[in-house]
């Protein structure tokens, strides 16, 4: 037969007649055949992988839980196909153009985004490749048709607001993420209309990492600074950060200061179960590789953000005040 004919059989079948078929698969068996990749690429210009780049140091990124939910629901998503994943961290602060340098040399066939930073120029760098990207969490600049996946973080934390004013705390704080990143500034954003709403003042904010050691940081300086009854701490890892500085300094939890995080991922483990936002990052990040799937096979297709719906999740930490 013609090599057109058992490319196709060994390819799907396509077109391809049931003798045929059945002819290539038994010399398939009998021969031990299997495809060669590097051929394959050369034909496809596919080279069956894709980029997951998380723009943070490692030491964050093996100790966070939510990296661990990105990565689980990104595997979930290519488990059924011939996709590898390939991980790039690039350093917060080092050099962003050598992770753009790989992903447009050809090594991937699409790249999915976490944790990226406003001046990292990835948006528009990766926009102009054409290389199918997606973010998860919304991209600064929304205009240049990069798809992204998303969790609502201006009404999750507009919820968190509401909640600690309904159980009668009035000098509220929050512990913020970097606010070059869309997350922390759509939460801050969130945060503030949840207070307005309220009839409550903004409050003070202290600024943080994402990580417990600077939430502990920053809630010391408003502790030190303001007399708070309620802290929204921005993340989970945060929060749990708040809640060994306030309990540092001889205050209780939820007694003196209630604690609001943001996640749902460490929430309900520990001494003290968390108050929080709940974000399906498994599921976020198994849709962004379906989506990331999809665009690679049709690329330039126009979709809609999936935006998953913030809920708030009560647990111990904010419970009643004391006295």
């Amino acid at each position: 037969m013609s090599r057109s004919t058992a490319s196709r059989a060994i390819n799907g079948g396509s077109r391809v007649s049931p003798e045929a078929q059945a002819a290539v698969d038994a010399a398939v068996i009998a021969l031990a055949y299997t495809p060669n990749p590097a051929a394959r690429s050369l034909v496809t210009r596919r080279t069956s992988s894709i980029a997951l780049v998380i723009n943070e140091p490692d030491a964050r990124v093996m100790m966070d839980p939510f990296f661990a939910a990105v990565i689980t629901g990104v595997t979930e998503a290519l488990r059924e196909t011939e996709m590898q994943l390939v991980l790039l961290m690039s350093r917060a602060g080092g050099d962003p153009s050598r992770t753009v340098r790989y992903l447009r040399g050809g090594h991937v066939d699409g790249a999915i985004v976490v944790s990226h930073h406003k001046a990292d120029g990835w948006t528009e760098e990766l926009a102009a490749s054409g290389l199918p990207t997606v973010f998860i969490g919304r991209p600064w600049d929304e205009n240049l048709g990069i798809h992204y996946v998303d969790v609502d973080s201006f009404q999750g934390a507009r919820l968190a607001a509401l909640h600690l004013a309904a159980s009668g705390r009035t000098r509220l704080g929050t512990v913020t993420g970097p606010l070059d990143m869309t997350a922390a500034a759509d939460r801050l954003a969130g945060w503030h209309a949840g207070l307005r709403e309220a009839g409550l003042p903004p409050g003070p904010a202290a600024h943080g990492d994402f990580t417990a050691t600077g939430g502990a940081k920053a809630t010391e300086e408003l502790l030190a600074q303001h007399g708070l009854d309620g802290i929204f701490a921005a993340s989970d890892l945060m929060a749990r950060g708040a809640i060994t500085a306030i309990q540092a300094s001889g205050r209780s939890v939820p007694g003196d200061v209630a604690v609001v995080g943001f996640d749902d991922h460490v929430s309900a483990t520990g001494e003290l179960p968390l108050t929080t936002i709940h974000q399906p990052m498994v599921e976020m990040a198994t849709e962004a590789g379906r989506l990331l799937l999809a665009d690679i096979e049709n690329p330039g297709a126009d979709r809609d953000p999936a935006i998953y719906p913030a809920r708030l999740v009560v647990r111990a930490s904010s419970g009643p005040k004391a006295g």
